[in-house]
């Protein structure tokens, strides 16, 4: 921080990057070092480039490179890692994040609004002096951890005031007045923040930047940190500039939107390995809360709360994220301002249960005031705000696993033997037997997974300390502990299970295909998913057409899709990890649902092999016929407190939401699936048409903005198979 370049840009208010200009990106060596090759993609792709030049490039071929081979977390991971946690890894059963990445998914709350990082320190020196190095063994770590958090915190506050330095000089030569003010009032800021509490809006926006920078400077987070509830944080200087008259409403929304832009000019690192599919344009995800409860329950929406979906509407920006938090005690006038920005087509803002949440968080024993003060980061997944370690460790791919029962355990894909040999699925008398079968293999690579999970969260602990995001998480200080070793009040691990809608009508079919209406036999089934269902149309139309589908209030579908949830909950939840925390259970894909279906050969439901799982909690692409109202019946009867995030993908061409009507529909449609427990819900609001349009003219829809998963992208720069994907999800003609 005391060597970074300084870049402070014309007319901008809000002030920091992470690297000398926008939209620049470090690497991070010590996590994953780049080969020469991965700068060449970055250099010359024609999507997301990277310019690199070849002194970047001399420096990490003669230094970086040698330096850090086998010592790069990524390096020390997979050699920790066993032979068969490697199989099932490359068979694609499951990824690992942080092969790639440090630990995300980290939420703040309030505590850089109150106090400066200078009272953290002073908190910090208290903590030092209280140490027993006579009776106490870990005195000498406690103590090492301490001065760390000390050394970071001050490393920000240098940071801030060279800004402030910055600004004062350039507030010298420059000739505009109005500028010239500016720039003044940016250095006061500077100097203020964030060593000392804000006094004001702008300070407090420009603080929590600082601190932002900070932990992405200091992490690789590439999924995600968050500043948690924005309109409650902010509220009370809001109130008190107009107050007082130093604020107006039009400058509040100006100096948020220049907030916006902060974020959105903070690229992803891209992986190593890359291809422009792997890694596109991914931000550092950050998702901005509104609205929810507040620590007493009662309604917590404020005119910030509005203040910040205009500035999403006006912005239209793919980062940040905005969500709101809808509770029982929220006005509808929330949920249709909400909705008036879901019509504008790019995304956001997505709609999360508060009360479910809630429930949820009390459930794991966390206090009532912790829960009703968290919500969700990233795409979905919910935290104890400036509380909680939240990690996730990765996806397992569900269809897989059953591929792989119904090849007793062998990897078709590969021939290789990655899962046990539970049975050849031709002798299986019933239906109980198949799925008995296939639960074994799911417990086995939930242990598989977690087993490695618990090595890698020590080797985090051992070699990658985060001292500055410690000094952020209540209760790293009192502790003396830091972030990585379990040092935040809690400390959850979260497994991500992918392919719902896939696996289910998978089973689905099979249970009526072949066990109660005898149509096919097994190996009949079997021979026709070994040849990707050639020459054999009739057996794949009949899978497709002639049997039941999750995402249609259908019972028969519906009960399976709780059996795998139930399954998969039961061998998870609950368990411990290495930090004094648990593991959790959790749904949803980003767009591992592309490459898992990459991995994952032609499937029971009719899918051929190699095509898109189904994502989130979704329906199979085209499956839901029944309407939207019949999917949230269908998803909302698996148990959403279970969970630590649900993500449900809905589509609506435009012409559903260009009346009051519809929007009212909409409406109750989102009401009702959180009535009947439905964790998460959001939309894409375009035509199939439309999309196809863009795949042929790009340089006519540059704006085209899409929801995937857990973030909103431009469509004309992801890959052509996750845009084919997203065009294949049913488009609702009505409710």
């Amino acid at each position: 921080m005391e060597n970074k370049e300084i870049f402070i840009g014309e007319g901008e208010l809000i002030v920091g990057e992470r690297d000398p200009a926008p939209r620049a990106t470090p690497t991070y060596p010590e996590l994953c070092c780049h080969s020469i090759s991965d700068f060449e993609i970055c250099n010359s792709r024609v999507r997301s480039r990277f310019k690199v030049d070849e002194e970047a490039k001399e420096v990490y071929r003669e230094e970086i490179i040698p330096f850090w081979q086998g010592r790069t977390m990524r390096d020390r991971v997979f050699e920790e890692m066993s032979e068969e946690w490697m199989a099932a890894f490359q068979a694609g059963v499951f990824t690992e994040f942080m092969e790639q990445r440090a630990p995300g998914h980290a939420i703040l709350d309030d505590k850089i609004y109150n106090r400066g990082l200078h009272d953290f320190i002073q908190d910090i020196r208290h903590r030092i002096d209280d140490i027993d190095f006579f009776n106490d063994p870990d005195a000498y770590y406690k103590e090492q951890d301490l001065k760390a958090m000390a050394i970071a915190a001050e490393a920000v506050i240098t940071y801030a005031k060279r800004h402030a330095d910055k600004a004062k000089e350039l507030a010298v030569e420059e000739p505009d007045l109005q500028r010239k003010k500016e720039l003044e009032k940016i250095a006061e800021v500077c100097y203020n923040v964030p060593a000392n509490a804000p006094r004001d809006f702008w300070e407090a926006i420009q603080s929590y930047w600082f601190v932002h920078l900070g932990v992405i400077t200091e992490l690789n987070v590439w999924d995600s940190f968050n500043p948690g509830r924005l309109d409650q944080h902010l509220q009370s200087f809001y109130e008190q500039g107009l107050e007082s008259g130093t604020l107006t409403r039009e400058f509040a929304k100006e100096l948020l939107q220049c907030f916006w832009v902060k974020i959105h000019n903070q690229p992803a690192p891209p992986k190593v390995g890359i291809t422009e599919e792997a890694s596109g344009t991914y931000q550092d995800f950050s998702l901005f809360n509104t609205g929810g409860v507040t620590v007493d329950g009662e309604n917590a929406v404020n005119d910030l709360s509005y203040l910040i979906l205009e500035v999403c509407k006006e912005m239209k920006l793919i980062m940040p994220s905005v969500c709101i938090q809808l509770s029982t005690k929220n006005p509808d006038t929330f949920l249709l301002k909400a909705i008036d920005v879901v019509n504008e087509g790019f995304g956001q803002p997505s709609m999360f249960n508060t009360d479910i949440i809630i429930k949820e968080f009390l459930r794991v024993g966390k206090s009532l005031e912790d829960a009703r003060n968290g919500g969700p980061s990233g795409c979905v997944t919910i935290g104890a705000f400036g509380k909680e370690s939240v990690i996730l460790t990765g996806y397992i791919n569900w269809p897989k696993i059953l591929e792989i029962t119904l090849h007793n355990g062998n990897d078709p894909r590969t021939g290789k033997q990655v899962g046990l040999k539970t049975g050849d699925p031709r002798s299986f008398e019933s239906y109980d037997q198949l799925f008995d079968a296939f639960r074994k293999q799911l417990g086995y690579f939930v242990d598989l997974k977690i087993q490695g999970n618990n090595i890698i969260e020590r080797l985090y602990a051992e070699h990658m300390p985060s001292p500055f995001m410690s000094v952020l998480m209540d209760d790293c200080i009192k502790n003396a502990k830091d972030y990585h070793r379990g040092g935040s009040r809690y400390n959850s691990t979260y497994i991500q299970g992918v392919g719902m809608g896939t696996v289910t009508d998978s089973l689905t079919a099979l249970k009526h295909q072949v066990f109660d209406t005898k149509r096919f036999t097994m190996g009949e089934v079997l021979d026709g998913l070994a040849t990707n269902f050639e020459d054999n149309d009739v057996l794949r139309q009949t899978l497709i057409n002639k049997s039941p589908k999750y995402g249609n209030d259908d019972d028969y579908a519906d009960t399976i899709a709780q059996d795998v949830f139930n399954s998969y909950f039961e061998m998870l939840d609950g368990r411990p990890n290495t930090k004094g925390g648990h593991y959790r259970v959790n749904l949803l894909p980003t767009t591992v649902h592309i490459y898992f279906g990459k991995v994952t050969g032609a499937t029971p439901n009719g899918r051929v092999a190699g095509a898109p799982l189904s994502d989130g909690i979704s329906p199979s692409h085209g499956m839901d016929l029944q309407g939207p109202t019949a999917v949230i019946k269908s998803a909302a009867k698996i148990d959403h407190s279970k969970t630590g995030g649900t993500l449900l993908n809905q589509k609506f061409l435009p012409e559903i939401l260009a009346t009051e009507e519809g929007r009212q529909k909409l409406a109750s449609l989102i009401r009702s699936y959180f009535e009947l427990g439905g964790h998460h819900i959001q939309f894409n609001v375009v035509s199939s048409d439309k999309l196809r349009e863009a795949q042929t003219h790009p340089e006519l829809h540059k704006d085209l903005i899409v929801r995937v998963a857990g973030y909103s992208d431009h469509f004309c720069n992801i890959g052509k198979e996750l845009q084919d994907e997203i065009i294949a999800r049913t488009a609702h003609r009505g409710f």
